[in-house]
């Protein structure tokens, strides 16, 4: 067996977004928007039980196209709180929606939210000069505090600073494979 991150257990699910996913940087806005709103889902919630219903999610959100989810009103928010294949949360479905509409503001002001985004980690992936540990990895950062305050600016919802740093973590704008696992690289100096 690989050793990995240990938060991922033996899970395969967990294993295969470890392995494939988290920490690899991504620059597609689709994929930003997907992730910034499972994020916002996740919050106060395990990441495995949003995994195990990322598929749904998919389908709920139109495959995340962010045109299509910015024009959801009332009767998606309803159509949402039916649906029992996602999580359930009119907060968090109106940030989804308000998110979307926002989303599309910050492609239209900078070419793409992948510009936008990366601007907060000077257009690199962060690592930690000696690596992370379980004891060690953090919350939040620096770069995530200005992410956060940067986005509550703009109108976005559900995207505090843990949040954001997760979200960071996911796309690969940080990378917080801690020592030991076989996807764990040092910084190059």
């Amino acid at each position: 067996m690989k050793p990995r991150c240990w938060w991922c257990g033996e899970d395969p699910l967990y294993c295969e977004y470890h392995d494939k996913e988290w920490g690899v940087p991504v620059h597609d806005d689709r994929k930003m928007f997907e992730m910034l709103v499972l994020e916002g889902f996740q919050a106060g919630l395990s990441w495995i039980t949003i995994l195990r219903k990322r598929d749904n999610f998919r389908k709920a959100f139109k495959n995340f196209d962010v045109r299509k989810v910015a024009r959801f009103g009332k009767a998606d928010v309803a159509r949402l709180m039916k649906d029992g294949r996602i999580i359930r949360n009119r907060l968090k479905i109106e940030a989804a929606i308000t998110n979307a509409r926002h989303f599309l503001e910050v492609q239209k002001e900078f070419g793409s939210f992948d510009r936008y985004i990366w601007r907060f980690t000077g257009n690199r992936t962060v690592r930690s000069p000696n690596g992370v540990t379980r004891k060690t990895i953090r919350p939040t950062s620096p770069e995530s505090d200005a992410l956060s305050k940067d986005l509550k600016q703009r109108g976005f919802k559900f995207v505090g600073s843990t949040v954001c740093y997760a979200h960071m973590q996911a796309t690969g704008m940080v990378n917080d494979h801690v020592v030991g696992c076989f996807k764990y690289r040092k910084r190059r100096k």
